[in-house]
C-alpha cells in the first residue's frame, strides 16, 4: 500500500490534471486530455478517494455533476436536469450495475426485481443538446454545460438541418423537450480539415472537438457550412401532451418505453440512430456490445461506448437517482485504445522508399488487449510539435493500427532526466548522409543500395497484394540481403536450393516449397507487379487504375507526364512518382530484368475482352466462408470490377460474409442487390450478372 503521504500527494495530482482537463474542455473548448486518459485517471481518483474517504472534499472533480458553462453565451437553466451517465468499463461493472438497481428496487418495493428488458443504443462522441418545442415550434436549444444550466445556442442549433424547427405534428403538445447528441460525420470532417489547411489554419484534433468549437461560434453562419448533424434519444412531455407511439395503428399517448421515445422521435421529424437493439438479458447485451466494438469502425461517425437503459420508463423514474446519476441507465464504454506510459528511447527505422522514422520504445503497456512497447512518432517534425524528450510520460493511441502511436506529451510531468531527441545526419543501417528535401517532413536515406531500402523492397515484392510469396518472411529478407544473396527483386527468381538450405532455420523441404511459391509467383497479373515495383505513392488501387490505362509495361514506361495524370483517381503527385520511376537507370534494368525471367509485365489477352464484372463496383463486408477479404477483392478485379470501402448509390453490389454490419443494412436501405461467397463467384463466371434484392437472411442464413 502506498504511504499516506504518497497517496495525499497523488489525490492532489490527479485533481490538479482532472480540473486542468476539465476548464480546458468546457470553458476555453481546447481539450489538452484525450477522453480515455481523463476516465482514466477519473478512476484511478476514485478508487483511492474510495479507499481514503477522508481525503474526499466538495471541490475534487469526483463530487460535481458537470463543469460550469463558459460566459460567453446567455446562460439558462433547463427545466429538466441533463444528468451525466454513471460509466462502466467491464462486463463486472454491468454486473454490479445490474445488481445496484435490482437491490434498490428490493429495499424500495420489498419486492423481487421484474425481469425487465434493456434499450442498448450507441453512445454518440459528440455534443449533448436539450431543445425546447413550444406549440411544435423551436424556440431554444442549450448546451448541457453542467447539467443544471447551460448555453443558450438557438440560432446556432437552427443550422442544424437535423433538427426540425416544427414538429411533425398537427396537434403538439404544449411543450416538449428533445435531447440529443450533435455531431460531426467523419467525412465531414476530413473535409473540413483539409479546408482548414488549405487556409493555413490548425486542424481540429478530432470530429467532437471539431462539434463543440462550431457549436460555440458566435455567427451562425459558420455553423451552418460546417453542416453538423444530430440524433434524438430522449423527450420529455412537462406539461403533458401525448405523442405518436404507433406509426401503424396510429395511437398516441405518453411513452411508456424507451422503444416508445425512440418511435415517437422518429415520428416527429427527428433522426434517431438506426442501430439500437432491445435486449432482453444482460447477456444479449454483452453481445450487442461486442459486435460494435468491432462493427463501429464501419460507422461514418465516431461513437465512444453503448448506453443501456432499461426500456420501461416507469421503472426508470420509480429507481430515480444518485446524486449524479440516475439508476436506471449507464454508459458501456469500449476498451480504452488510449493509455499512459514512459518513453524509454527514441529508435530509428528506414523503410523501402528510403524514409527514416523515428520509434518511440516504451515501458510495455497494455492497450486494446495487447501488450504495446513501441510507437510510431512518423518523423522529426512530429517529434518537435510534440515537444516529446526520451523520459518523458506520454498518452498512446491504437485505433487498428499495428505500432501505436503517441498523441500527447505531459510536460509537467517530466523528469529532470529527460533528453531531447534530434534526428540523425546519417542513414543508421548503410550510414550515409540523409537528406530532407525542401517539400517534404520526411528524412531520407538516398542510397539505392542501403540494406533497409533493400529489405523493405523485397519484403513489399513478397507481400499479399503484390506477388505473395508464401513463406518470404522478415527473417529470411534478412538473411539474403544480408549475404548479398538478393539485391533487386529479379535476384529472387535466380535462387537455388543450395542458395537457401544453410540459411538459418531452413532445411531443404523448407527451401523446396519456397522456391515453389517463388516460381508460382511468376503468374501474377501485370496490376500486382506494377504494385509489387514500390512506386512511391501507388497502392494496390492506383496500380490497378494504371494498368488498365496502360496493358503493359513498356506502354507505361514511355507514357509522357500528362498521359498518365490524365487516368481518373491519379493525381500529379502520383503521376510524377510514377514517371520518375520509370526514368531512373536502375529501375530500367529492373524491368528488363522481370522481363527476362518471364515475370507478368502486361495484360493476359484472355481476361481482357467480355469480362463479367466490367463496369461494377462491388463492397465486401463481413467474413466470408473460404476467401480473406484481399482475395475476394482480386477475384473481383481480375474479372473486371471495383471494389470499394464504403455503400453508395454507385454500388452495384455488395458482398456479404458472417457478422455483417452497417454496410449491410444501408444496402438493403438502398436496395442494392446483395450477394454471398458463392453467388460472387457464379457472377465472376458467367457473362450475365445476377443478384437479389431479397433480405440476405432469407437467402443464405
Amino acid at each position: 500500500m502506498m504511504p499516506r503521504e504518497t497517496v495525499a500527494s497523488r489525490i492532489q495530482q490527479l485533481r490538479h490534471l482532472l480540473q486542468k482537463a476539465s476548464y480546458a474542455y468546457y470553458a476555453l473548448d481546447r481539450p489538452i486530455m484525450e477522453d480515455a486518459v481523463y476516465d482514466q485517471l477519473y478512476r484511478e481518483l476514485q478508487d483511492l478517494e474510495a479507499a481514503h474517504p477522508e481525503y474526499i472534499t466538495a471541490d475534487s472533480p469526483t463530487q460535481r455533476v458537470g463543469e460550469a458553462p463558459v460566459s460567453q453565451f446567455a446562460s439558462v437553466v433547463h427545466r429538466i436536469p441533463l444528468y451525466s451517465l454513471e460509466n462502466a468499463f467491464t462486463l463486472a461493472d454491468m454486473v454490479a450495475w445490474q445488481e445496484r438497481w435490482q437491490r434498490y428496487w428490493r429495499n424500495l418495493t420489498g419486492d423481487s426485481p421484474p425481469a425487465a428488458a434493456y434499450i442498448c443504443e450507441l453512445k454518440m462522441d459528440g455534443v449533448a443538446l436539450a431543445l425546447t418545442y413550444e406549440n411544435g415550434l423551436l424556440v431554444r436549444g442549450a448546451t448541457r454545460g453542467d447539467g443544471t444550466r447551460g448555453e443558450e445556442i438557438t440560432s446556432n442549433v437552427r443550422t442544424i438541418r437535423a433538427i426540425p424547427l416544427r414538429l411533425n405534428l398537427e396537434t403538439p403538445p404544449a411543450i416538449l423537450e428533445v435531447r440529443g447528441e450533435a455531431f460531426l460525420g467523419l467525412d465531414r470532417f476530413h473535409q473540413l480539415n483539409q479546408e482548414r489547411q488549405a487556409q493555413g489554419e490548425p486542424p481540429f484534433a478530432n470530429p467532437r472537438n471539431a462539434a463543440a468549437g462550431t457549436l460555440r461560434q458566435l455567427e451562425p453562419r459558420v455553423v451552418a457550412q460546417r453542416q453538423l448533424d444530430f440524433f434524438a434519444y430522449a423527450l420529455h412531455l412537462p406539461d403533458g401532451g401525448v405523442v405518436p407511439l404507433d406509426p401503424q395503428r396510429q395511437t398516441y399517448g405518453q411513452p411508456q418505453s424507451q422503444r416508445h421515445v425512440l418511435t415517437a422521435l422518429q415520428q416527429l421529424g427527428f433522426r434517431v440512430n438506426p442501430e439500437y437493439a432491445e435486449c432482453p438479458t444482460l447477456e444479449a447485451v454483452q453481445a450487442y456490445y461486442n459486435h460494435w466494438q468491432t462493427a463501429r469502425h464501419d460507422l461514418p461517425y465516431l461513437t465512444d461506448g453503448i448506453v443501456v437503459k432499461l426500456n420501461d420508463l416507469s421503472l426508470q423514474r420509480q429507481l430515480g437517482f444518485t446524486q449524479k446519476f440516475p439508476r436506471g441507465c449507464i454508459a458501456w464504454k469500449y476498451e480504452p485504445e488510449q493509455a499512459i506510459t514512459d518513453v524509454v528511447a527514441i529508435t530509428v527505422q528506414v523503410g523501402r522508399t528510403g524514409a527514416l522514422t523515428p520509434v518511440a520504445e516504451l515501458e510495455p503497456v497494455l492497450l486494446a488487449g495487447t501488450t504495446v512497447s513501441r510507437a510510431t512518432l512518423h518523423n522529426g517534425d512530429r517529434i518537435a510539435e510534440l515537444d516529446l524528450h526520451i523520459g518523458d510520460k506520454v498518452v498512446i493511441h491504437k485505433a487498428g493500427e499495428i505500432i501505436p502511436e503517441i498523441v500527447r506529451v505531459f510536460p509537467e510531468l517530466r523528469p529532470e532526466t529527460a533528453e531531447p531527441f534530434q534526428m540523425p545526419s546519417h542513414c543508421p543501417e548503410c550510414h550515409s548522409p540523409v537528406v530532407r528535401p525542401a517539400d517534404e517532413v520526411v528524412t531520407r536515406c538516398v542510397n539505392p543500395q542501403c540494406p533497409a531500402i533493400v529489405r523493405g523492397q523485397i519484403l513489399h515484392w513478397a507481400s499479399r497484394d503484390a506477388l505473395d510469396i508464401q513463406g518470404l518472411g522478415e527473417k529470411l529478407v534478412q538473411q539474403l540481403v544480408a549475404s548479398q544473396r538478393v539485391r533487386t527483386a529479379a535476384d529472387l527468381y535466380r535462387l537455388r536450393l543450395e542458395d537457401l538450405v544453410n540459411l538459418e532455420r531452413m532445411a531443404a523441404k523448407s527451401a523446396q516449397k519456397l522456391l515453389q511459391a517463388i516460381a508460382q509467383s511468376k503468374t501474377q497479373p501485370w496490376p500486382r507487379v506494377l504494385y509489387g515495383l514500390g512506386i512511391r505513392h501507388v497502392g494496390s488501387v492506383n496500380a490497378q487504375l494504371l494498368a488498365e490505362a496502360f496493358p503493359d509495361v513498356d506502354q507505361l514506361a514511355c507514357a509522357p507526364h500528362e498521359a498518365i495524370c490524365a487516368i481518373h483517381g491519379i493525381g500529379p503527385e502520383i503521376g510524377q512518382a510514377v514517371y520518375d520511376w520509370f526514368r531512373t537507370p536502375a529501375h530500367q534494368a529492373l524491368i528488363q530484368d522481370l522481363k527476362t525471367l518471364g515475370l507478368q509485365l502486361a495484360q493476359h489477352p484472355a481476361i481482357t475482352p467480355d469480362q463479367p464484372l466490367r463496369g461494377k463496383r462491388f463492397v465486401i463486408t463481413g467474413t466470408l466462408p473460404t476467401l480473406s477479404r484481399n482475395q475476394a477483392k482480386q477475384l473481383i478485379q481480375d474479372h473486371g470490377g471495383k471494389v470499394s470501402e464504403s455503400v453508395s448509390a454507385q454500388t452495384d453490389y455488395v458482398v456479404v460474409g458472417e457478422n455483417a454490419g452497417s454496410k449491410l443494412r444501408r444496402a438493403e436501405a438502398l436496395g442494392i442487390p446483395c450477394l454471398n461467397e458463392t453467388e460472387l463467384i457464379e457472377m465472376c463466371h458467367s457473362a450475365k450478372i445476377r443478384g437479389s434484392t431479397e433480405p440476405l437472411a432469407r437467402r443464405i442464413f
